[in-house]
């Protein structure tokens, strides 16, 4: 318990600052795609979700560090900085790894997003919105965005059960001490205990997840609250 309680936050952090990157990305292409469509930067943005879905965390992360390298002469760090000692470390030494972990995340989040807008903006309310009077960025916000997030959230729930199973090859290439790099070391040595209590936990911050996005819903859709 002592040494999963260490590797727990550094997982947690990694995987959160990889969904946020993702989100903050995702999100805005795929709405700029959908009110876009069939526009240069509906295909431009269509071809970066199909290559970000195609190409492997694992291949993403090797060839960030060999440009870091190469270019930068920059190496992932062997000594772990939390962030409450040093913030700005602490990010320097996380950014990549979460850039790298977040890449087919930022592809998925996109695509269902644009799917999701364009499904939204062909309903009935989008057009007595619009003859109503308010403007494009009033209705796209408040009313096709919000509505098309269900379907975003869902796949995020999903999208962060394979973030922290993701987490195990990007730990070992970055070095990062987390949960996954502790899983595969205990793997190695045929520690079986330490095996089943990271699984385990993993298992059960999905579960937990998966739970708070259910009651995301109602917050976000009014129709489906229970009282």
């Amino acid at each position: 318990m002592d040494d999963i309680k260490e590797r727990v936050p550094v997982t947690l952090e990694l995987g959160l600052m990889s969904l946020f990157l993702a989100s903050i990305v995702a999100i805005p292409l795929g709405v700029i795609s959908a009110i876009k469509q069939d526009t240069i930067g509906d295909y431009v943005t269509r071809v970066i979700t199909i290559m970000g879905i195609a190409l492997p965390n694992f291949w993403v992360a090797i060839m960030t560090i060999f440009f870091l390298v190469l270019f930068f002469n920059w190496a992932p760090p062997l000594a772990y900085v939390p962030p409450w000692e040093d913030p700005w470390v602490n990010f320097q030494q996380l950014i990549f790894p979460a850039i790298a972990l977040g890449t087919s995340n930022m592809a998925f989040i996109a695509r269902i997003t644009r799917s999701a807008m364009l499904e939204v903006l062909h309903e009935d309310y989008i057009r007595t919105a619009r003859a109503k009077g308010l403007g494009e960025k009033v209705v796209i916000s408040r009313h096709a965005l919000r509505n098309a997030l269900l379907p975003v959230i869902t796949l995020t729930g999903y999208e962060f059960g394979r973030l922290i199973s993701g987490t195990v090859i990007i730990e070992v290439i970055f070095l990062v001490p987390g949960m996954g790099r502790l899983l595969i070391t205990s793997i190695f040595h045929r520690d079986f205990p330490m095996i089943q209590g990271t699984i385990v936990l993993i298992a059960l911050v999905v579960l937990v997840l998966n739970l708070l996005l259910d009651l995301t819903y109602a917050w976000l859709n009014p129709r489906i609250r229970y009282s």
